[in-house]
């Protein structure tokens, strides 16, 4: 791959605080243009690589360049070349949203002449043009998300790095800002997005799984489902899902809580059938249903946790 294809590549990047490695080594390659997902729990590892690549953080070891310009070296270069949105939304809540994109664009270094331009923009964007008044702190979170990505990228950036974006708004307000991030991809900008919700993952190009400070698989969402989970996942419906899991569990069936549902990975799914029923009978739990399902990415985390 040439270099210059690439928005972002760096080797053996890792980060030390005392004794405890946060980024164990991580290497990464994305493209111009790519929607890049980084996936994990909490504490995996991914608000650390993010603050790295965008030149808050200095690296205790690795190399490589962000936008073309050295993640050692050239962090301040970094900073105004990129667009960075931390899961907090760094807005003003005490400004109006008209005054926190004024601020931004003074931040960023919006020239005079297109401020206005940009300003209706963000606005337009976020559709917050009836409410440009109105204090940041009485926005509902799916308009405090758009705001905050409009003024992350109010200066045009050809890189956007989104730290857990969105957390904490509801199911609606996410389909919608991932259209947003979808547009911006057409228009050729590189999205660098990390999340825990592992549904988020099918909307990216590429994506790396990170857990305890080391990528443990990369690639496309469909990659890493065909190359993973070689085996099956049966799904299962029943009341005490707790008590269900820790029966199977002790009967050695692999078996995860995914909501209010089971999830247990088997190798013949004849076999498995009759055995979990029977299990689950024998300890006075009803299974309403049980059948196999398409694996998840979830699915392909939980798999690779357990053998990493």
């Amino acid at each position: 791959m040439i270099l210059s294809t690439l928005a972002v590549k760096v080797r053996g990047l890792t980060k030390r605080f005392d004794d405890f490695v946060a980024v164990n080594t991580v290497d990464l390659s994305i493209k111009k243009g790519e929607i890049f997902g980084f996936l994990g729990p909490n504490g995996a590892g991914k608000s650390t690589t993010i603050k790295m690549l965008c030149g808050l953080l200095l690296p205790t070891g690795g190399e490589g360049s962000v936008g073309g310009f050295d993640i050692m070296k050239e962090s301040e270069a970094i900073k105004k070349n990129i667009g960075y949105m931390s899961q907090k939304f760094s807005l003003y809540d005490d400004l109006t949203v008209e005054e926190n994109i004024r601020f931004f664009s003074g931040v960023y270094g919006v020239t005079n002449s297109r401020k206005k331009e940009r300003l209706e923009w963000v606005l337009e964007m976020a559709g917050l043009q009836d409410k440009r008044k109105a204090a940041t702190k009485t926005l509902p979170g799916g308009f405090k998300q758009r705001l905050a990505l409009g003024c992350a990228i109010l200066h045009e950036p050809p890189i956007i790095f989104l730290d857990e974006p969105t957390s904490g708004v509801d199911p609606i307000s996410r389909r919608n800002f991932w259209n947003l991030i979808n547009e911006m991809s057409k228009a050729g900008i590189t999205i660098f997005v990390t999340t825990h919700y592992m549904d988020e993952a099918d909307y990216c190009n590429r994506l790396a799984l990170i857990y305890r400070g080391k990528i443990i698989a990369e690639g496309t969402p469909n990659e890493l489902k065909q190359k993973y989970m070689i085996r099956y996942v049966l799904e299962i419906e029943v009341d005490k899902v707790v008590e269900a899991m820790e029966v199977m569990f002790n009967n050695g069936i692999e078996t995860a809580i995914f909501g209010s549902l089971l999830h247990a990975t088997v190798d013949n799914v004849e076999k498995a059938l009759p055995r979990i029923k029977k299990v689950l009978e024998e300890a006075s739990i009803q299974a309403r249903r049980i059948e196999r399902i398409v694996p998840s990415l979830e699915d392909v985390f939980v798999t690779l946790i357990e053998v990493s």
